[in-house]
């Protein structure tokens, strides 16, 4: 066999070679969609009690629901109005929007029965059983029963509002990163489980703020020990680790009043902005609930390694 046949033997083994690859990254790629589509169309069996709802005339609750929409991320996803808000729009494609939860015409939540309530918000689950997609309810899993009727009531006193319906626009990539379970839902996060926390005195103590730090979890993980985001563009920075050790962003906040200027300016001690953190939120956290942060987060342990 001449050199020039054994050249253009290697070549087509070359060609074949590569289109088998590409035929087995097709293969799954479509299969890692079609897994996406099952994941996002799965039942997730979750027994919730209902939480009694208040009345529209309890003043107390609507205040401190008020407060919670506005502190705690509600915000950031679906407007302060309640009507709605496009929050992830990457260039790769990934384009996400929470729903309008005001009353309205593109109300998401008009037909919600008390159930239905505990079930979007600790457990990340629609009224059919079906995971919502983005919606962080590792954040709110811990809430006690009255701080989830207290949001409960601001949300159904909110004033009608011309609103959107939810968007979540996945490209390939990050449909079959989810497809693989790589990128997981918070349904499949949560410990369904757990039954609601009990109460806790407000005030600057470390069992309040660790029931302030739930809010952390979506984004800081279950150890606080930082890492990507879940389900965050490919663009995002990695989540600081909070918990103290090598590299925790802690050590650059000596006391609370420190970390309290962070959340109100969102810059750094050294003038550098923080991106990705849901500032508009966290600008409306009480000096309690942050001085009570704080005091939890430095007598955490490291997280655990593994």
């Amino acid at each position: 066999m001449t050199e020039k046949n054994k050249t253009a033997r290697w070549l087509r083994r070359g060609v074949l070679a590569l289109l088998a690859l590409a035929l087995l990254a097709a293969a799954a790629l479509s299969g890692a969609v079609l897994m996406a589509h099952h994941k996002m169309e799965r039942r997730v069996d979750v027994d919730v009690k209902p939480v009694a709802l208040r009345p529209r005339g309890d003043t107390a609750a609507l205040e401190r629901g008020r407060y919670l929409y506005a502190s705690r991320g509600c915000v950031d996803c679906h407007g302060a109005d309640g009507g709605g808000r496009l929050f992830i729009d990457a260039p790769n494609g990934l384009r996400v929007a929470g729903p309008q939860i005001a009353p309205g015409a593109a109300n998401a939540t008009a037909a919600y029965r008390p159930e239905d309530w505990v079930r979007a918000i600790r457990h990340g689950v629609d009224p059919a059983g079906r995971p919502l997609m983005i919606m962080p309810s590792e954040d709110y899993n811990r809430f006690t029963d009255e701080d989830l009727a207290a949001l409960v009531a601001h949300i159904r006193a909110l004033p009608p509002v011309q609103g959107t319906p939810a968007m979540v626009e996945m490209p390939l990539p990050v449909r079959a990163l989810y497809g693989f379970g790589l990128i997981q839902d918070a349904a499949a996060r949560i410990d369904h489980r757990l039954p609601p926390a009990l109460p806790v005195a407000e005030g600057v103590s470390v069992a309040h703020g660790a029931y302030v730090a739930n809010m952390c979890l979506g984004c800081h993980g279950p150890q606080l020990a930082g890492g990507k985001v879940p389900g965050g563009p490919p663009d995002w920075p990695a989540a600081s680790r909070l918990a103290p050790g090598k590299d925790s962003a802690l050590a650059r906040y000596p006391d609370a009043e420190s970390m309290i200027r962070l959340f109100r300016s969102g810059l750094r001690p050294d003038g550098t902005p923080v991106r990705v953190m849901p500032f508009e939120s966290l600008r409306q956290i009480s000096d309690t609930d942050m001085r009570a942060l704080y005091l939890f987060l430095r007598q955490l342990p490291p997280p655990r390694k593994g």
